[in-house]
C-alpha cells in the first residue's frame, strides 16, 4: 500500500470521528433521546383524543430486553450487509479465474 493511500484513509478514518464526537462536544447540555417519544408528544399535542391503530405484537418485559432485542436486530442488519459486500467482492475477485 501506498503511503498516500494510507493518509488519505487516516484522514477519512479522523474525519468520520470527528463528525461523530463533535456533536457531543459542542452541546454538552443536550438531552438525546429516541425520535419515538417526540412523535407521540407531537401526535398528542395536534390531537388529543387520537387513538392508535395498531398495537404492539410483542411488548418486551422490560427496557433493558427492548434494548437487548434492538440491539440484536442491529447487529443481524450489519451482520447481513457485511456479508453482502463481502460476498460480492470475492465473486469478483475469483470472477477471472
Amino acid at each position: 500500500m501506498k503511503i498516500k493511500s494510507v493518509n488519505k484513509y487516516l484522514i477519512q478514518g479522523l474525519l468520520v470521528v470527528l463528525l461523530m464526537v463533535l456533536p457531543f462536544v459542542m452541546n454538552k447540555k443536550a438531552a438525546f433521546e429516541g425520535s419515538d417519544g417526540g412523535a407521540e408528544t407531537m401526535i398528542e399535542s395536534i390531537n388529543p383524543e387520537y387513538k392508535p391503530w395498531a398495537g404492539y405484537l410483542f411488548k418486551p418485559p422490560s427496557g433493558e430486553i427492548e434494548t437487548l432485542l434492538f440491539s440484536l436486530q442491529a447487529a443481524l442488519g450489519t451482520g447481513v450487509i457485511c456479508y453482502y459486500l463481502g460476498y460480492t467482492k470475492g465473486k469478483k475477485k475469483y470472477a477471472n479465474h
